[in-house]
């Protein structure tokens, strides 16, 4: 196949270009409807691509022309038998995944550590989830992957499992031994799910950790718009045939996915394919080098550090992904919050996400030399401010501990409940989530037992003005669990 073509964008474009008269929706007719002021700063071209699935334009749902061509050559590029385009992010190519492997009743090994959308899925699956411990950085107070060791050991205790679900590469960049990982559960039948959010890009350089599809995993969910260069919210779902059965992974996609799809966003799926296919090698050249530049930088800052190769030290942390930059702050006598604040407040800086220790920067190509310069100096200013030139004394790490599960979440969630203060429910059964998003891995979900630790955990995220959210109080003051 030709990674140079762009079949779907250059459909829509031919379309564009006969200017019919539109008696269809959207009803801004290619802008002339909407606020003039949205429809100066978008521009026209971008509203004359806002279409719907008529013919000419194929249907996602059903596709038999220029998407079906766009996926067949996604699926090339990604190294996968089938790929189909996501327009409602990431999430819902993981639910999609999940629900097209797992039957109600059924077990699926999952990390603790997971996105919300692998337990959506479980509890509209009504699977039960069994939770395996992550490797645990106490350095920088975050969650890696899952060893190879800790895998087999759960395959070998429940060898009903129906799928394992792995995250590779992590938020923060750690990528598992994931070849190995598919080995081992592909040699009891089980397949491997991939929350491949963070890692569109690690297949197109061979100085990054393998793609999902290079290890030989039967399903990845993939975010294109985080660093491949298509626009927010779209992604895609690679398959590997064999253990699964793409043509039930279209129907379940089918069923989730709205029939309003926006033809914007899988336009820019189709180039951004095209764009990794053919220069991702040399993007990515460039974005390793500022990023490793700006590490460097970093490391030499006191107070500041850099998670880097130095924490691989074990089958869950095996590969690093330098384009990320997570960036260690408690010895600033701060949170990653207060940072956050700053950069914002002060120097104009966004940063990805942070927590209580750290910040989290992403680097892409599309970042330049001069930003670079920038964040450094806006952390070293920092630094200089708080730090006072020392590090000073390391501030403890706490995090919580991974909570029984008494029922399982869709048990739980459909539940009868009731209403309790948070500081009172140490010993009751959660019917809710309570997560800090971004990162959205819940610290408590439902059918698992509260523990004062978790408790504990929630109110230092609150304090230090992080965005947990998940329950029905959004102060996080009350909670719902199941009535005894």
């Amino acid at each position: 196949m030709n990674q140079n073509e762009t079949p779907l964008f250059d459909a829509l474009l031919r379309h564009v270009a006969r200017n019919p008269r539109q008696f269809h929706i959207p009803g801004h007719k290619k802008g002339r409807g909407m606020d003039s002021r949205f429809r100066a700063f978008v521009g026209d071209n971008a509203l004359a691509l806002d279409l719907i699935n008529i013919a000419p334009l194929d249907d996602l749902h059903h596709p038999t022309g220029a998407i079906k061509h766009a996926q067949e050559l996604a699926a090339e590029a990604f190294g996968a038998d089938y790929t189909f385009f996501s327009v409602q992010g990431t999430s819902t190519a993981i639910m999609t995944m999940v629900m097209a492997t797992v039957v109600p009743g059924t077990k699926s090994l999952v990390p603790r550590n997971v996105h919300k959308s692998v337990l959506t899925a479980l509890i509209l699956a009504d699977a039960k989830p069994v939770f395996l411990h992550p490797e645990v950085d106490r350095e920088f107070g975050i969650s890696h992957g899952l060893s190879v060791e800790t895998v087999s050991r759960a395959l070998e205790e429940h060898p009903d499992a129906r799928a394992l679900v792995v995250i590779n590469p992590t938020y923060f960049g750690i990528a598992a031994d994931l070849e190995r990982i598919v080995e081992v559960a592909h040699s009891v039948g089980v397949p491997v799910l991939v929350d491949e959010a963070h890692g569109v890009h690690i297949g197109f350089h061979p100085d990054l950790p393998l793609s999902a599809m290079q290890a030989g995993a039967d399903m990845a969910a993939t975010s294109v718009h985080k660093l491949g260069g298509s626009m927010t919210g779209s992604s895609v779902l690679n398959v590997r045939e064999g253990m699964i059965d793409p043509r039930h992974v279209q129907v379940v996609l089918s069923m989730l996915t709205t029939t309003s799809t926006s033809y914007l966003l899988l336009a820019s799926l189709d180039v951004a394919r095209k764009e990794l296919a053919i220069h991702g090698r040399e993007r990515l050249d460039y974005a390793i080098s500022l990023a490793n530049k700006a590490r460097r930088a970093i490391q030499a800052i006191p107070g500041l550090r850099c998670l880097d190769e130095r924490q691989l030290v074990s089958s869950a942390t095996y590969a690093l992904d330098p384009t990320k930059l997570t960036i260690s702050v408690r010895d600033l006598g701060l949170t990653g919050y207060d940072v956050e604040r700053i950069l914002r407040e002060e120097y104009n800086i966004e940063v990805e996400l942070s927590d209580l220790y750290n910040i989290l920067c992403i680097i892409s190509w599309g970042d330049t030399e001069e930003d670079i310069e920038a964040l450094i100096q806006a952390l070293e200013a920092i630094a200089d401010r708080y730090g006072h030139g020392a590090v000073r004394e390391h501030q403890p790490v706490t995090l919580p501990s991974m909570p029984e599960l008494r029922m399982t979440p869709r048990s739980a969630f459909y539940a009868p409940t009731e209403v309790v203060p948070l500081q009172q429910a140490v010993g009751r059964t959660m019917a809710e989530m309570v997560m800090v998003y971004p990162p959205g891995i819940p610290i408590l979900l439902p059918g698992e037992v509260i523990t004062q630790d978790n408790i504990d955990y929630i109110e230092a995220n609150l304090r230090a003005g992080l965005p947990v959210q998940g329950p029905d109080d959004p102060e996080i003051r009350m909670i719902k669990v199941v009535r005894e």
